[in-house]
């Protein structure tokens, strides 16, 4: 962090615990979901794909930050899964786009579900009823400083 007098030592001690702690449990979330048959970069794309109708490899690749040609290598094994399909673009005739079948569908929601319950027997496991309760409210100020 740069020098900045105007921030205390507990915003500075806040923000540096709240990232850490958020990164591993972000990771200990995504691996307790992960499937087997499926790397990061696929279970993320397809997770980038459930609300959408259609979206073309290269907005993919955009959206998750790697290069089109490693997209369209996890755009291929998936279709090969039966996971994605592509679609002509109705727009664009000579481009297609990739969607969740409805077995993709399936996948992305038991991926939610288990990280979901996962996270749930931890807190229900290991900290008490107001520790719980202590969560949701810093949860309350940790989406409070979310908006604008």
């Amino acid at each position: 962090m740069s020098e900045n007098a105007n921030l205390s030592t507990s915003a500075v001690q806040a923000s540096q615990e709240v990232r850490a702690t958020i990164g591993r449990l972000r990771r200990r979330i995504l691996n307790a979901s992960q499937d087997e048959d499926l790397t990061f970069g696929q279970a993320s794309a397809m997770a980038r794909l459930s609300d959408k109708e259609g979206v073309s490899v290269s907005d993919l690749a955009s959206a998750e930050g790697v290069r089109h040609q490693s997209m369209t290598e996890t755009v291929n094994a998936l279709v090969a899964m039966g996971l994605l399909a592509r679609t002509p673009d109705p727009d664009d005739g000579r481009r297609q786009l990739v969607k969740l079948t409805d077995m993709g569908h399936g996948r992305v929601e038991q991926g939610r579900q288990a990280r979901g319950e996962w996270l749930a027997t931890r807190f229900q496991d290991r900290c008490t009823e107001e520790e719980r309760r202590t969560v949701i409210t810093a949860m309350a100020v940790l989406e409070r400083l979310t908006r604008d």
